[in-house]
C-alpha cells in the first residue's frame, strides 16, 4: 500500500469491530506491540523472501522465533506461525526448504516452551488441488506428493491445522460458466441446478464448502485424516477492470456477508459436518500498489484513509436473539399459494445458510406441524427476517414470502416480533437471500476505520 494507517489505528478498528483473530503476513513489530494486552489472537507470518534463510539454518530459525514471537508473548496472544504463503505454487524453488523451516521453528518453540501456545503451519493455494469438483475425487498435485506427505505428517505430529487460501471468486471466474454465480456467493440455487457429488451424494450449496472438502479428500488420498482445515484467506474483490464484471461491490458485499454468516453458524462441510471451519476474511485494506489486474488491488473492506467500501457486520449474526427484534408486530410469513418446491428451497436456505434458529419447528417442538410446509417455512422465514433485517435481510425468499401484521403465533409457538397484536397484511419486497441485488449498493456506508486480514471465530 502507498499509505497505511498506524498500528494503533488498526488495532482500534479491530476492537471496534469485535474482531478477535487477525492474520499478519509478516511479524511487524509495531503491530505486535499494538496488539499486546488486547486478547486478540494473532497469526504471524514468515514472508516468502525469508523462507530460504530459515529453512536452511536451525539457528536462523531460532533467531527469527526469538525476535518475532518469544519477545512478544504472552502479552501479545500469538497462536500460529504461517510459514510463507502459497510457497509450492508461487516459489517452487523453495519447496525443499518448506518442511525443514517448519520443523526448525517447531524445535525453537519447544526450546522456548511455547509449543503448546503456538502452532506452525503453511498456507496453501487452491492451485495445489488441480480439480476441486467433485470433492471426493480431489487430490493434491501429484508432483508435490512427497513434500505434501511430509507437510501433512508434520501437521499430524504437532496438532496443527492445514492452512488453505479459499477464493471462490477465482473458482467461478476461471470456470467460465461451469458453475452459477449464486453457488460462488453462498446464495440459493435453482432446484434444477443443484450441485451434488455423484460419489458421495453430498449436496453442495456453496463453492466454499466444496473447496474445503476437496482439501479433506486430498489429505485422505495421501492416507491422512483428522487434520482440520483452517481457511487463511477468503473474500471477493469489490472492483475490477472492464474484463472483470464479477468484481463489484454487490458481489463483494454478498459474498462476505454470507461467508460471515456461514462460518459463524458453526457448521462444517458436507463431508465434515461436525468440524467448524475457522476462516480469515481477505482483506481489510485495498492494496493500491499490488501488481496485476484491477481486481488484485481491490479485495479490501476499507480504503487506506479509513472509509468503508461497503458495510459488514462481523459479530452478532448468529447469537443475537430473534426476540430482541426492532420490528415488533411485523412478521415475515410464507405465501400459502407459493410453489411448494420454491417454499422448500427457501426453508432449507433459511435454516442453513441463513442461520435462522429452526429448533422450534423440529418434531416434538411447539411450532412443529407435520406436513404443513407453509407453517414451517413461515416460522423459519420470520426468524431469519428478525435476525437479519437490520443488516439487510429481506422478506422475499424467491417471492414465496410476504410481510404481515397478523401475528401467526399460536399456543406455545411464539413468533419473533410477537406483541399479542393483530392487524392487516402487506406485500413484501426484496430478494431471495440476505440482501436484495438492487439494495446492496444502496447499503454502502462510510466508517472512520481501518485494517489487514481478519478472522471469524467459529461457534461450537
Amino acid at each position: 500500500m502507498s499509505t497505511l494507517p498506524s498500528a494503533t489505528e488498526i488495532v482500534s478498528i479491530l476492537k471496534t469491530q469485535q474482531i478477535k483473530h487477525v492474520r499478519l503476513f509478516d511479524a511487524d513489530h509495531q503491530m505486535l506491540n499494538a496488539l499486546a494486552n488486547t486478547g486478540i489472537e494473532v497469526i504471524v507470518g514468515v514472508p516468502n523472501d525469508q523462507l530460504l534463510r530459515i529453512g536452511e539454518s536451525r539457528s536462523d530459525a531460532a533467531d527469527w522465533l526469538n525476535k518475532n514471537v518469544a519477545t512478544y508473548v504472552p502479552a501479545t496472544n500469538i497462536t500460529y506461525i504461517a510459514v510463507g504463503n502459497e510457497v509450492l505454487t508461487t516459489i517452487p524453488n523453495a519447496a525443499l526448504v518448506l518442511v525443514p523451516a517448519m520443523q526448525y521453528l517447531q524445535s525453537a518453540l519447544l526450546a522456548a516452551n511455547l509449543n503448546f501456545q503456538v502452532k506452525v503451519s503453511s498456507p496453501l493455494s487452491m492451485d495445489m488441488i488441480p480439480k476441486h469438483f467433485p470433492p471426493s475425487t480431489a487430490s493434491f498435485n501429484s508432483s508435490w506428493n512427497s513434500i505434501m506427505s511430509q507437510y501433512i505428517q508434520f501437521l499430524k505430529n504437532t496438532g496443527s491445522p492445514l492452512m488453505l487460501n479459499v477464493q471462490p471468486y477465482y473458482g467461478y471466474t476461471e470456470g467460465q460458466g461451469i458453475f452459477p454465480l449464486e453457488y460462488a456467493l453462498f446464495e440459493p440455487l435453482n432446484p434444477n441446478n443443484q450441485i451434488v457429488d455423484p460419489n458421495t451424494n453430498f449436496q453442495y450449496t456453496s463453492m466454499f464448502d466444496a473447496m474445503v472438502d476437496a482439501a479433506y479428500y486430498s489429505m485422505q488420498s495421501l492416507n491422512f485424516s483428522g487434520i482440520p482445515v483452517m481457511v487463511t484467506a477468503s473474500g471477493w474483490p469489490s472492483l475490477g477492470g472492464s474484463n472483470e464484471p464479477d468484481a463489484n461491490i454487490d458481489n463483494a458485499l454478498a459474498y462476505n456477508t454470507n461467508l460471515i454468516r456461514h462460518v459463524r453458524n458453526g457448521s462444517g462441510t458436507p463431508s465434515q459436518p461436525t468440524t467448524p471451519v475457522s476462516t480469515y476474511v481477505y482483506e481489510l485494506f485495498n492494496e493500491d500498489l499490488q501488481p496485476g489486474p484491477v481486481s488484485e488491488k481491490n479485495w479490501g473492506i476499507f480504503s487506506s484513509n479509513g472509509t468503508a467500501f461497503y458495510s459488514l457486520t462481523f459479530s452478532g449474526l448468529v447469537e443475537s436473539p430473534a426476540n430482541s427484534s426492532t420490528l415488533p408486530g411485523v412478521f415475515c410469513v410464507a405465501n400459502s399459494s407459493a410453489d411448494t418446491t420454491a417454499l422448500k428451497r427457501g426453508l432449507d436456505w433459511a435454516c442453513g445458510t441463513g442461520s435462522a434458529n429452526c429448533s422450534a419447528i423440529q418434531p416434538g417442538q411447539p411450532c412443529y406441524q407435520a406436513g404443513n410446509l407453509v407453517a414451517l417455512a413461515s416460522y423459519a422465514f420470520n426468524d431469519y427476517y428478525h435476525r437479519a433485517q437490520a443488516s439487510g435481510g429481506t422478506c422475499s425468499f424467491g417471492n414465496t414470502a410476504m410481510v404481515t401484521r397478523t401475528d401467526p403465533s399460536h399456543g406455545s409457538c411464539i413468533f419473533a416480533g410477537s406483541t399479542g397484536a393483530s392487524n392487516t397484511t402487506e406485500g413484501g419486497t426484496g430478494a431471495f437471500g440476505p440482501v436484495g441485488p438492487s439494495s446492496r449498493a444502496s447499503r454502502v456506508q462510510i466508517f472512520s476505520a481501518f485494517l489487514a486480514t481478519f478472522a471469524l471465530p467459529f461457534l461450537v
